[in-house]
């Protein structure tokens, strides 16, 4: 229900938009509503309500736009019921306004389905540090969604903190297969019987593994080593 004091808010509204009740009314009048200055009269002295339309133009008017807590309006179903037949009727007036004006529907959330897919995530993790065996028989499956890049084919964990601050110890990391790096790619590799998560480097001097954390020495690929690229990191 409105406050009874609906007419000393409306006043004090319009007084605050330093608005005559004549000049008020002229304002309804170009929104198309035959409304007298007798008629605001009336309603500031709570003698008569506006109707829906005049109501909710006296609000544009006025710059109300938290109208529920402006005129502190009941929200319980069961003041519905209270109202007799004319009362009711008013109020799926105002209803059928609201809706046809647009402008106070509820959004309903829009849910995104994203496909997902089944990776595997190899058991034994990857060396950011010391290097371990990126064993192949020994994977779990695991299903992904949107959050893993679309180009991965699989993912291990890391190991050691040789990586840091860009991927942490027992993080996933996420691999697209692939046999060659550009400079500066980080990737997955096999050297020597041990799997590592480094940074491509390659100079005039030679392959290097380097780590992101600058407490470890670069691995370098000698020419008697067996280097293998699993795949470039992809998240």
């Amino acid at each position: 229900m409105i406050k009874k004091d609906f007419g000393s808010i409306i006043a004090n509204k319009r007084k605050d938009r330093k608005l005559s009740q004549p000049q008020l009314a002229a304002l309804l009048c170009e929104r198309g509503l035959d409304v007298k200055a007798h008629s605001i009269s009336k309603w500031e002295k709570n003698v008569n309500l506006p109707n829906v339309l005049q109501f909710f133009a006296l609000c544009e008017i006025l710059e109300i736009s938290d109208i529920n807590r402006a005129f502190q309006i009941g929200t319980d179903e069961k003041l519905f019921s209270k109202l007799n037949d004319e009362g009711q009727a008013k109020v799926l007036d105002y209803m059928n306004l609201l809706m046809k004006s647009g402008e106070y529907i509820r959004e309903e959330p829009i849910i995104y389905q994203f496909p997902r897919r089944t990776l595997s995530l190899y058991d034994l993790p990857v060396s950011a540090g010391t290097g371990q065996f990126l064993d192949s028989d020994r994977f779990s499956e695991i299903e992904v969604g949107d959050e893993v890049s679309s180009s991965a084919d699989f993912g291990v964990r890391v190991c050691g903190d040789s990586m840091e601050p860009l991927y942490l110890d027992g993080q996933i990391i996420w691999i697209h297969k692939q046999e060659t790096l550009e400079e500066g790619e980080i990737g997955v590799f096999f050297l020597d019987g041990d799997a590592y998560v480094k940074k491509y480097h390659q100079s005039d001097s030679g392959i290097q593994l380097i780590s992101l954390n600058k407490k470890y020495a670069p691995i370098q690929v000698t020419s008697g080593s067996t280097l293998k690229t699993f795949g470039k990191v992809v998240g």
